[in-house]
């Protein structure tokens, strides 16, 4: 009797260490049919809108409802809104930050990116003299969090890269974040242990079968692995994850409520964890690729203050693909993190500045033309807002 027992608990122990193995994000993103959504969310009117404006706490229906076409009226009222709760929260601070590429060799064919595997482009990995050269100029503009980006290129710029890179300039930074290929838990944790900070993983677009057509050959083809990197991020304890979508793939809508409802999952699975949303836009590159669906300045903003009025503590990230008169704006209506001065080449701040870049940037202006215009708008900038115990060490 005792024996059948300990096996029945044996078995039931199996099984819900089996459940937690296979739960993740695909499980509930499974329930979500992608048509359906965007029409339910084309289906909300401006009573749907009122009452979500006159919440406190919003839920992922109002979110719907705040990005619909029948919000527009009230755009003026959600950046009113999305301004009082940024500032109740975060002040009249915005954080600094600056991207810094490793490399644009890549094995991952993007109908999107300049860095695809198909482009007939000179490949430039950074050496550790360059990256030191790299890091001196971005310290003498007073960064001090750092975004090092690559290609995904395993056998160049695998964890060995990216973990000697780290461990390189981690005395110089109070934070180090990494947009890198996907990577397995353990890896992350390695990485973790030698002084990363966040990972930002974008999904491109939650839309299957889009993503299959702009990602026909490479690891990042497998739609799944990808979904599932949050949930390895999580496992392994990062202290923070980034999210977002490529807005021009597919409707922007669509993929903004995938992207929050992802969001809202992490933050109820992984809570120890912070979080962020970028809201990148499809910009010219090699290679170009039109959008497929437009996503104008209003939308934009409207999608900004939707993101705000969901969640009050989510960071919210602008980069330098946006115009200076759009960065001008969206800095006191829901933004917190803002880059300047962007190359999106590697070595492009001082090693070699004319080596290919893997979009345009929009806002050319140097790092004190920000920090001036920032001050303007009375906002106190932020160079260093978080550091690791062990980063100096």
């Amino acid at each position: 009797m005792l024996l059948n027992k300990t096996k029945s608990n044996t078995q039931k122990l199996t099984t819900n260490s089996q459940e937690l193995k296979t739960n993740s994000f695909k499980t509930i993103f499974n329930q979500y049919n992608w048509d359906e959504t965007l029409q339910s969310i084309f289906n909300k009117t401006t009573i749907d809108v009122e009452n979500a404006l006159a919440k406190d706490k919003l839920d992922l229906e109002d979110f719907k409802a705040l990005i619909s076409p029948a919000a527009k009226p009230f755009l003026e009222k959600m950046a009113q809104r999305s301004r009082m709760l940024t500032k109740k929260r975060f002040g009249n601070t915005i954080q600094m930050y600056a991207p810094m590429y490793l490399s644009n060799e890549c094995q991952n064919i993007c109908t999107y990116c300049g860095f695809s595997f198909t482009n007939k482009i000179p490949r430039r990995t950074l050496t550790d003299a360059e990256i030191l050269k790299e890091v001196t100029f971005l310290k003498g503009k007073g960064y001090d969090h750092i975004l090092l980006v690559t290609g995904e290129a395993n056998k160049t710029v695998g964890v060995d890269y990216i973990k000697n890179a780290i461990q390189l300039i981690r005395s110089q930074f109070s934070n180090i974040t990494i947009e890198v290929q996907p990577l397995d838990q353990d890896e992350y944790e390695l990485l973790i242990e030698n002084g990363l900070y966040a990972v930002l993983v974008y999904q491109e677009t939650y839309h299957q079968e889009e993503y299959k057509k702009h990602h026909p050959k490479g690891k990042k083809s497998n739609f799944e692995y990808r979904l599932e990197t949050p949930d390895r991020l999580g496992k392994a304890g990062i202290h923070k994850i980034g999210l977002g979508a490529l807005f021009g793939l597919e409707d922007w809508r669509a993929d903004s409520f995938f992207t929050a409802l992802h969001l809202k999952y992490l933050q109820k699975t992984y809570w120890k964890t912070k979080y962020s949303i970028s809201f990148p836009r499809l910009r010219p590159h090699s290679g170009g690729l039109e959008p497929k669906v437009e996503m104008t300045d209003a939308d934009l903003v409207q999608l900004i203050c939707a993101f705000r009025m969901l969640d009050e503590d989510v960071e919210l990230s602008m980069s330098t693909r946006e115009s200076e008169v759009f960065r001008n704006n969206i800095v006191n209506l829901g933004a917190t993190s803002i880059s300047a001065e962007s190359k999106t080449n590697p070595g492009g701040y001082s090693v070699e500045p004319q080596s290919l870049e893997q979009f345009e940037i929009s806002d050319e202006r140097s790092t004190e033309e920000i920090v001036g215009m920032l001050k303007g708008q009375g906002l106190e900038v932020v160079w260093k807002d978080w550091e690791t115990f062990n980063n100096k060490m």
